[in-house]
């Protein structure tokens, strides 16, 4: 769906994490961990493109619409929009299970 140059653009947006590689580790909105090279993987650490507001709901594919997420997150996050929740978060340099709400101003 997305070419490789514009996937490592989304990259560019996670949160990068002061004496950590930027290029293979970074964190999602969540605090999650994700790691550059597990885009798309069912891993710990990987994380997919998601879509802000769902295309569902009339979002789109524009890049101020999308933003990397731990793949758990974009899971349990779904079509719900402005209000979700996520479920991994970070803990020192390990992920772990933290149900946390979010609203997404508008």
């Amino acid at each position: 769906m997305f070419d490789s140059k514009f996937i490592d653009r989304i990259w560019q947006k996670a949160n990068i994490v002061n004496n950590y590689n930027p290029d293979i580790w970074r964190k999602d909105f969540a605090g999650a961990w994700i790691r550059r090279d597990q885009y798309g993987v069912e891993s710990k650490y990987g994380w997919v493109i998601d879509h802000l507001k769902p295309i569902s709901l009339g979002g789109t594919d524009d890049f101020n619409n999308l933003c990397p997420m731990h793949i758990q997150n974009n899971r349990m996050k779904s079509n719900n929009y402005p209000e979700f929740t996520s479920v991994v978060t970070a803990e020192g340099d390990t992920n772990i299970e933290k149900v946390q709400s979010w609203l997404i101003r508008q």
